[in-house]
């Protein structure tokens, strides 16, 4: 328990010192949103009638616990570009983010967890017998097809599976997004596609992570006393040395879900999704700070959220760390 509260005590820490990071860094960026709004022929007086009535005229800190305040309870502000609660703007495009990052994160562990252990266990040295040389083979062929597929980036297999499944096999019609509000299955086998383009990559990650980490425990002395008495290839593994190499994966699995996130962005606009990333980069280009600092903070709150998740988990597989 004093470990679940001495992480939740640095979880609200960082999440405070994101906060108050992104928000600062967005008043020094070079640029005035005002003039941006107003056009650069706009007479003093407009200009600060408009930065009174954004809140524009009061101080750094004190418009950041302003900020703050209503962040908590939900009130991200106003946007400057469409005159409407940031909260508003944000509802359908962070499920559909949200969606879409959950089932590519999935997708990875269902991909890579029995894939890494499949080639863990087909390239095992000590594994003798008849065809453990094709087997040993095979494990040689799927290691150089998997550095193939880790190698590839994810806005290139979102092309080729936008052609594959698009435009040839015709399963989703490019660029005709499907609400959730229009249909869950629709939405979901649309979102499906994009998940898969970036699982891929990651899971190919994994599976190399996972089967060193596996190799590695298998030259351990445990190993050998469970194969003295009389243990099975299958039952070692998984009995085993399952526990000991997923501790590695469990951190892994933590940074990438966070790059999932950060990645579909690029994957929602070669694939046309109407989700945070097209609204964070046109936020971007027209100085919309509000948004632009409530998408920013989202994603950097689900990272420390979920690196958190991953510390309790950690601690779970290994209790060494409670004790410690």
């Amino acid at each position: 328990m004093r470990y679940i509260l001495k992480r939740l005590v640095v979880l609200v820490v960082t999440l405070f010192i994101i906060s108050a990071l992104s928000f600062i860094a967005f008043q020094l960026i070079p640029g005035d949103p005002v003039t941006k709004m107003l056009g650069v022929e706009a007479t003093p007086e407009r200009i600060a009638q408009l930065r009174e009535l954004l809140g524009l005229d009061r101080s750094v800190m004190v418009r950041y616990f302003e900020w703050l305040s209503g962040f908590v309870t939900g009130d991200f502000g106003l946007s400057y570009s469409y005159s409407t609660p940031v909260s508003q703007l944000l509802g359908d495009k962070v499920i559909t983010t949200s969606t879409l990052s959950a089932m590519a994160f999935a997708l990875v562990v269902l991909i890579s967890i029995p894939a890494g252990f499949l080639l863990a266990r087909l390239s095992d040295i000590r594994s003798k017998g008849k065809g453990a040389a094709a087997r040993r083979a095979l494990a040689t062929l799927a290691g150089a097809v998997n550095q193939i597929i880790m190698s590839i980036p994810p806005f290139f297999a979102g092309i080729i599976l936008t052609y594959i499944f698009g435009l040839v096999l015709r399963l989703f019609t490019p660029g005709a997004f499907v609400s959730y509000s229009s249909g869950a299955g629709g939405f979901l086998l649309y979102l499906l596609f994009p998940a898969l383009a970036i699982a891929l990559p990651r899971s190919a990650m994994v599976v190399k992570l996972l089967r060193g980490s596996i190799q590695g425990e298998l030259q351990g002395d445990y190993v050998r006393t469970a194969y003295s008495r009389g243990g099975s290839r299958f039952y070692v593994l998984i009995r085993h040395v399952a526990r000991n190499a997923i501790l590695p994966v469990v951190t892994f699995l933590a940074m990438t879900l966070a790059d999932i996130v950060a990645g579909s962005i690029i994957i929602e606009q070669v694939f046309a999704i109407p989700g945070t990333g097209r609204l964070l980069l046109l936020s971007i280009s027209n100085r919309d700070y509000p948004v632009v600092q409530a998408i920013v903070v989202f994603i950097a709150s689900l990272v420390v959220v979920v690196n958190f998740l991953a510390d309790l988990a950690y601690q779970y597989i290994d209790p060494r760390i409670r004790l410690g």
